[in-house]
Parts: C-alpha cells; structure tokens; sequence
C-alpha cells in the first residue's frame, strides 16, 4: 500500500505543476492581437491541463480525507479551494455566452481585428467583466489554497 505522505507528495506535485499551464494559457489570450479559433482551442488545451492537475488530486485524494481533518488550516485550505472554484464558475457563466455571441458572428473562423466585441451583443461588457472577475478571482483564491496546501504539507509530513 501506498503511504499517505507519497500520495501528499504526488497531489502537492501535480498542483504546483498546474500553475505553469495556467500562466501559459493566459499569456496565449494575452499575447495575441486577435482571439481565433486555432488560438482560443490552444489557450483551452493548457487550460485543461490545469484544471486536470488541480481537480484530481482534489476531488480524488483531498476532499475524500476533508471529513477526518476538520479543524484550522484545512478548513481554511477547503474554504479558499471551494471559492476558487466558485470564482471558475462565475467565470463560465461570462465566457459561454462570448463564446456563442463571437460564433454567431463568425468571428473565430473569420475574424476581423477591428471588430468590436461589445457591438456583437448588449450584454458583452457584462460577460466580459464576469469572465475577468471570475478569472482574477479563481487565481487569487487559487493561490491562497496552494499556499495554505503547502504549509499543511510542511507540517504534516516534513516538519
């Protein structure tokens, strides 16, 4: 059997090794002029990786063993990872309806650099601020449950 201190390992590994995948899907969107399809596919490829990181150790290994740790950090550590994801989904509800608003308009396989996003529908701003909150949001929590992960870590299996 495996010892919970590999497993620990194994998880605090794939979490931090998350974080680049993160940094690099966001800088793809950054870094280009224009969203297009073959971008916005790249940006979702890292994205997922991420995600895939972060989720299975959390859902496989973390939130199973939440119920037998209850008390200080790990609750803090549940509290700041059960917001992140909130804030993920927050941001979900903004980039599935720019999504459809910017394939109803053709803009990813045709798209036109000086088109306006807030003129493809009334409500964009609104998506686009939801998708930003939620974006900003789930890093910043995000990294608050890796930092308290990390000193949870240190104390349960270094120190």
């Amino acid at each position: 059997m495996v010892s919970e201190a590999t497993v620990a390992t194994l998880a605090a590994i794939a979490v931090t090794a998350s974080f680049p995948f993160y940094l690099y899907g966001a800088w793809i969107v950054i870094d280009t002029e224009t969203v297009t399809w073959r971008v916005l596919l790249r940006h979702l490829r890292y994205i997922v990786v991420g995600l895939v990181l972060t989720t299975v150790p959390v859902a496989g290994w973390m939130v199973p063993r939440l119920a037998d740790q209850f008390g200080g950090l790990a609750v803090l550590h549940a509290v700041l990872g059960l917001q992140a994801y909130a804030m993920l989904t927050f941001a979900l509800t903004g980039i599935v309806r720019i999504f459809q608003a910017k394939r109803a308009a053709n803009l990813y396989r045709e798209p036109d650099p000086d088109a306006d996003l807030n003129d493809l529908h009334e409500n964009m701003s609104a998506w686009r601020g939801r998708l930003r909150v939620g974006v900003f949001g789930y890093i910043l929590f995000w990294l608050g449950a890796y930092l308290i992960g990390v000193v949870r870590y240190l104390q349960l299996y270094v120190l």
